[in-house]
């Protein structure tokens, strides 16, 4: 089966009237926003237990991601079930918890039912509906206003630009508390340790640098030769070149061979130094790796040498390591 042209038209203009309204109804909420949205999230901020959000059907749905949103930035939640908490799961609930209740009617059967019981355990209650003066709007601590003009579907009927905004109302929630408790990307990554933002975040240069009898080096006073060897052994594509005291005086590179090739030096004769890049750039190894994949990056280099403090020589890394460990 096959568009017509004219039905290929008809559904690009629909897709664009959906996205339109949608985006309207985000942008409605944006203005709305006020007092009512600091105190849910002073409520959230001062809750010694976890946050709850609930809803049915698709309001089910977007509760569901609130909730892992919430997780994932800082701030502890779940999902519950309206339909199961009446049934014995409003044993999860305490009266330290906070419940972010879903319904665009605000008038939602299997809500109501278990808000007697969460309002009697002292549980503080926010709702998002998209009428004021709802049953659950009343009866709420505190009342986020997620009203949309119309829904995107062109009957009116199924839930769309009103779970898009309950949706990024609660997005909204969960990056203003997120910034409040002054989470930042390594808490993320410990959220994420399985994940390649976990990888990037929480993997050290020391983690997967080169060292013992891994790492490529030889004295200053060592040939080409010697350093050549080296280089083949090692299979980094380079050997690091160390005074007595293991200090840095620079680095021998399969690009810096190439560039000796052409000067038909005797390799036998000629002391590594006389060839070598002074000054190579390094990192230290409590650095990110990633730090490191930036580093190459900008200084357009494959392999980078690990010192400490002293500029002595403890590691190295080329670009098949971070590849290794999934870094890049």
């Amino acid at each position: 089966m096959t568009i017509s042209h004219t039905a290929t038209h008809r559904a690009l203009e629909l897709a664009r009237e959906v996205l339109n309204i949608e985006a309207a109804a985000v942008s409605a909420l944006a203005n709305r926003l006020g007092d009512d949205f600091l105190n849910a999230l002073d409520l959230i901020l001062s809750c010694h237990g976890r946050v709850i959000v609930s809803g049915m059907g698709k309001s089910g749905h977007i509760a569901r991601k609130i909730a892992a949103t919430m997780s994932s930035t800082g701030t502890p939640a779940y999902f519950v079930h309206p339909g199961e908490a009446s049934h014995g799961d409003l044993g999860m609930i305490t009266q330290s918890d906070v419940i972010i209740g879903i319904s665009y009617s605000g008038e939602s059967q299997e809500l109501m039912t278990i808000v007697p019981v969460i309002k009697r355990q002292g549980a503080k209650l926010i709702c998002i509906t998209g009428f004021e003066k709802s049953s659950l709007a009343v009866s709420a601590d505190v009342h986020l206003n997620a009203h949309v003009d119309k829904e995107a579907c062109p009957m009116g009927l199924a839930p769309t630009a009103s779970t898009t905004a309950a949706l990024a109302l609660g997005d909204a929630l969960a990056v203003a508390l997120l910034d409040a408790k002054g989470f930042g990307k390594e808490d993320f990554a410990r959220s994420h340790p399985g994940g390649s933002l976990g990888r990037r975040l929480l993997t050290h240069v020391r983690d997967i640098m080169r060292t013992g009898e891994r790492l490529p080096m030889v004295g200053e006073d060592a040939m080409l030769s010697e350093a050549l060897m080296e280089i083949s052994k090692k299979g980094v594509g380079m050997t690091a070149i160390v005074d007595e005291s293991m200090r840095v005086m620079g680095i021998y590179t399969d690009g810096d061979l190439r560039r000796t090739l052409a000067k038909n030096l005797d390799f036998n004769t000629t002391p590594v130094r006389s060839v070598m890049s002074a000054h190579p750039r390094c990192i230290g190894p409590d650095a990110l790796a990633v730090e490191a994949v930036q580093a190459m990056d900008t200084t357009n280099i494959n392999q980078i040498l690990v010192v400490d403090g002293n500029n002595i020589l403890i590691g190295a890394l080329n670009m098949h390591d971070l590849l290794h460990a999934k870094v890049i």
